[in-house]
This record gives C-alpha cells, sequence and structure tokens, in this order.
C-alpha cells in the first residue's frame, strides 16, 4: 500500500491481537501507527509475552511499547525497545515449533495465509489415506493427550472408530483453567483453522458427523475468533460440522464426563467409568474428547508422518510440548519445544529465574493440582513418567514460578481450598476431605498438634487420591503432600519428621 498524501509505500507493522497484548495496551500502540500513517497488520502472538505489546516492521520487533514510543520507532530513534529481529531472538530459535509453527507469522482468520504455510495439508492427505490409515498414523506419532492425562490419542481414536453408534462425535476440550496456561488460547486466538482441521481430520478418522469446541466464558476473545473462523472454512471441511459452547467456568468440566455432561445441558458433575466417552459418550454416542493441543498437533503429523512427529521426545513422551512460563519468572511466555528438556533448563535458562531477582523456592507444574517441585529436582526430565516417578504431574505443561517469599503451608491450604470450592460435589472423598483438609491444615498453620495433625492430611491424601471420582480430588493432594515433603519448616515441622 502506498500513502496518498505522500505517494510512498506505506510502513506496515504487525501487532498480535492476543488477548495477552490487548490487556497490554496493543490496541492503543496500533492506533497510534495507524494514525502516524501506518499499515498494520493484526497477528498471531510470538509468545514472549513479557515483550507485549510487541511491534514488528520489516522483521525487526520493538517491545514492550507503548503509543508514547510509536514516534521514536518511526524516526529511527527506537533502540531503547529494539529487541532485533523476531525470528533469530533466543527465545525463539531455541524452541522447537510445530504447533505452533505458525505463531506470530500469520493473521489469525485469513485463509489467504493459512493454505499459504501449509494450511489444510493434512487434510487433504488424510482424505487421500482413508480411515484406519489416518488412525495409524496418530498411533505411530505416539501423540498422547496433552491435556494432563497422557492417554494415547490414536488408541482413543481407534476405540472410537470401531464402536458403532448412530452419531459419533469429536469433543474439543477448551476449558482451559489451569492457573499459568494459556496455549489453548493461543491456538484458537492465533491459528484456529489448525484446530479446526485437526478436528476434521479425526472426524474423517472415527466416522464423526459432528464436533462441538467446549469453552470457558472466560475466553470472549478465543470464542470470537473460532465462531468466524468455523463459518469461514463450513465448505472446506463439509461434510463434518463445529459449533462452539461456551461454559460456564466451572473448573470440573475440564474433566471430560462432566464436560459433556454440561454439552448435554446437564450438570457439570462427573460420571463413574466405566462406559467409557470413547463408547457412550455425548448423548450416549461413541465420543472422541481430545484437549485443544492434541487436535492442534493432529495436521503437522498428517501433513508430515508419524514417524517424524515420533523422531522428537524421549521415551514414552514423543512430540513437542507447548510449555508454558508463568507466575514470578523473568521471561514469561510460550516455548515449545520436544520432551526431555529438563526442569532448570526452562525455569531458569530460558525463563530467565524469578521477575523479581530473589532465588526460586518452588515451582507448580500441572495447574493448582500438580506438585510443588523445589530447585533440588530441577534436573527433572520433562517426561510423562519420570514425573510421575517423582510424584508429579506435567499434566498443560503450565509452569508457575515462585520466589523465596512464599509461604508454603498457604499453598498447601489453597490447593485444598480450590478442591473445596470447585468440587462438583459427587463423590464423598472430594466434597468432604477438601473441607476437613482446610480445616486440618489450618490447625496446623495454628501450631495445634503439628505432628498430628500432619499424619490426619497424609491419610486424608491418600483417602482422596485413590477414593475421588475423577483427577480433582485425586490430584489435590500433590500440591499438599509436595508442600509438606519438601518444605516441612513452613508447616513447623523439624526436618526428620517430614521424611517420615
Amino acid at each position: 500500500m502506498t500513502d496518498p498524501a505522500t505517494g510512498q509505500p506505506k510502513i506496515t507493522v504487525r501487532i498480535s491481537d492476543d488477548a495477552a497484548a490487548l490487556a497490554c495496551g496493543a490496541d492503543a500502540v496500533a492506533a497510534a501507527f495507524v494514525k502516524a500513517g501506518c499499515e498494520v497488520q493484526r497477528v498471531s502472538s510470538w509468545g514472549m509475552h513479557w515483550l507485549e505489546p510487541l511491534a514488528e516492521i520489516s522483521g525487526i520487533g520493538f517491545g514492550p511499547i507503548t503509543a508514547a514510543d510509536v514516534p521514536d520507532i518511526l524516526d529511527g530513534k527506537g533502540d531503547a525497545v529494539c529487541i532485533g529481529p523476531v525470528a533469530a531472538h533466543p527465545f525463539i530459535t531455541r524452541q522447537q515449533r510445530l504447533t505452533f509453527a505458525r505463531a506470530g507469522k500469520t493473521r489469525p482468520l485469513s485463509l489467504e495465509d493459512y493454505s499459504a504455510t501449509g494450511g489444510w495439508d493434512g487434510l487433504e492427505k488424510a482424505r487421500s489415506m482413508g480411515p484406519q490409515a489416518i488412525v495409524q498414523t496418530v498411533i505411530d506419532s505416539g501423540l498422547r493427550g496433552r491435556g494432563g492425562a497422557g492417554f494415547p490419542a490414536g488408541i482413543k481414536w481407534r476405540t472410537v472408530a470401531a464402536a458403532t453408534g448412530t452419531q459419533k462425535y469429536i469433543v474439543c476440550n477448551a476449558d482451559e483453567g489451569d492457573s499459568g496456561t494459556f496455549a489453548d488460547r493461543m491456538v484458537m486466538e492465533g491459528d484456529p483453522f489448525m484446530l479446526i482441521e485437526g478436528m476434521a481430520i479425526a472426524a474423517h478418522a472415527v466416522g464423526a458427523g459432528k464436533g462441538y469446541v467446549y469453552i470457558r466464558s472466560e475466553y470472549p476473545h478465543a470464542i470470537a475468533k473460532m465462531q468466524a473462523a468455523i463459518a469461514a472454512c463450513r465448505d472446506r471441511i463439509a461434510p463434518f460440522e463445529i459449533e462452539v459452547r461456551v461454559g460456564a467456568g466451572a473448573y470440573v468440566c475440564g474433566e471430560e464426563t462432566s464436560l459433556l455432561n454440561s454439552l448435554e445441558g446437564k450438570r457439570g458433575e462427573v460420571r463413574a467409568k466405566p462406559p467409557l466417552p470413547a463408547l457412550q459418550g455425548l448423548f450416549g454416542q461413541p465420543t472422541v474428547v481430545n484437549n485443544v493441543l492434541t487436535l492442534a498437533a493432529v495436521p503437522w503429523i498428517l501433513s508430515h508422518g508419524g514417524a517424524a512427529y515420533a523422531d522428537y521426545g524421549m521415551g514414552r513422551s514423543l512430540g513437542t510440548m507447548p510449555v508454558q512460563l508463568a507466575g514470578n519468572i523473568k521471561h514469561g511466555g510460550l516455548f515449545e519445544i520436544a520432551f526431555g528438556v529438563t526442569l532448570g533448563e526452562l525455569v531458569n535458562d530460558i525463563g530467565g529465574g524469578t521477575a523479581s531477582g530473589r532465588p526460586v523456592k518452588a515451582v507448580q507444574v500441572g495447574g493448582p493440582l500438580g506438585a510443588y517441585i523445589p530447585p533440588e529436582q530441577f534436573d527433572l526430565p520433562f517426561d510423562y513418567e519420570a514425573f510421575a516417578a517423582a510424584d508429579a504431574l506435567i499434566g498443560h505443561a503450565g509452569i508457575t514460578v515462585f520466589d523465596d517469599t512464599v509461604q508454603m503451608a498457604a499453598m498447601a491450604r489453597f490447593a485444598m481450598q480450590f478442591c473445596a470450592v470447585e468440587s462438583c460435589g459427587k463423590c464423598t472423598p472430594c466434597r468432604l476431605g477438601s473441607t476437613r483438609g482446610i480445616e486440618t491444615i489450618d490447625r496446623i498453620i495454628a501450631g495445634e498438634n503439628i505432628a498430628d495433625n500432619v499424619e490426619l492430611i497424609r491419610d486424608l491424601s491418600e483417602t482422596m487420591k485413590f477414593g475421588s471420582l475423577c483427577a480433582l480430588g485425586g490430584f489435590t493432594p500433590y500440591p499438599v503432600m509436595s508442600a509438606i515433603n519438601h518444605w516441612p519448616e513452613d508447616f513447623g515441622l523439624p526436618v526428620r519428621l517430614a521424611a517420615e
């Protein structure tokens, strides 16, 4: 484009319309560039959230900036906020971006941009392969559920494909509610056609005619983007149909059977299993329930092959994981890398340590029900089995960092309180156990019979872990017990007693 006043080409500025960028003032920055005569393109986010609002001009990045910085940047005086070529930034070059290969590079609702960057290649290949071959490709890739459970996606698809029913469904679990997680939101806001393509491939593989994307109401930008994207590509994915459904924000609806109940218009509470949703899911029919990141990985796998995806990772944890760095961390954002990287590398080398500059005391991986991990265990590789062996969870790969000012007894209490507030109430261990847990931790904090009450918490945690119907009650013991075991001094315990 040219400026009609000067006849000279307009400067093109690329600024994210991601919710994090908007929260930091990206709209005001964009308006300032437009006022200065520039052409502004709103694109997806690079995932370097500590630099938002981030503006990119001819590949050179400036951030974080405000509207007041715009005149200096355009006059060539923006060195103070210049980060150099964005694509060459160390935070980007150290990544292995498969799912987020388009991040920062494409306009979210541009079918032209999507097609020009390999979009729909996976779906076209899937349609030429046939259902059984698609399922086998996903099995060969080693793709596991990225929502936290880590169940092999291809096995779930194979079960649904073999099941009989009058209608089969693809349900995308976009109820991203874990603290410190935002990868699902970034996919839906930044690359919505990729998620739609993944769902369409899944539908072709298992014989599903209808799909639902269940998004929590706290994600208005993601809801709007998904609705617009679905409307724009209906012909491309036909005869498969997709509908967006908005949840009311109940954390327990992140659990697949609670989500299905909510989709059916019922109260969001856990169903007993069996039957599995793969056999009797939505409206009693065979249903694939996968997380956003699981389905978003599928187009790359179909396009490049299952073996190519399986070349990344370690052990049974294959492929890449979009790790989300949050909390008290210097370089917060999204970092996609193959499984096997250590927790210390993610927190210290990539994340830059704490934003406060104080020592790291703990990191919580896997959301509010994930274990607290001390720096002594930062050699832990990012791997499902390695984390399980350490009584920890990868979950949705959100890492929340705390410095040495955090009080771990208060964090343990928060875990129990969170469970009590969010419990659907269906099972006794979760419903009552969490409430009794709050009362017991309060007695510990008050210094009442500390040793006896800690033993009571241990017994209660055991009951919740193995007696709860779903992971909400079953995982609450992870943050509680890890806090007691690694930081006994915060509970008024001697180290020896905690180890016992």
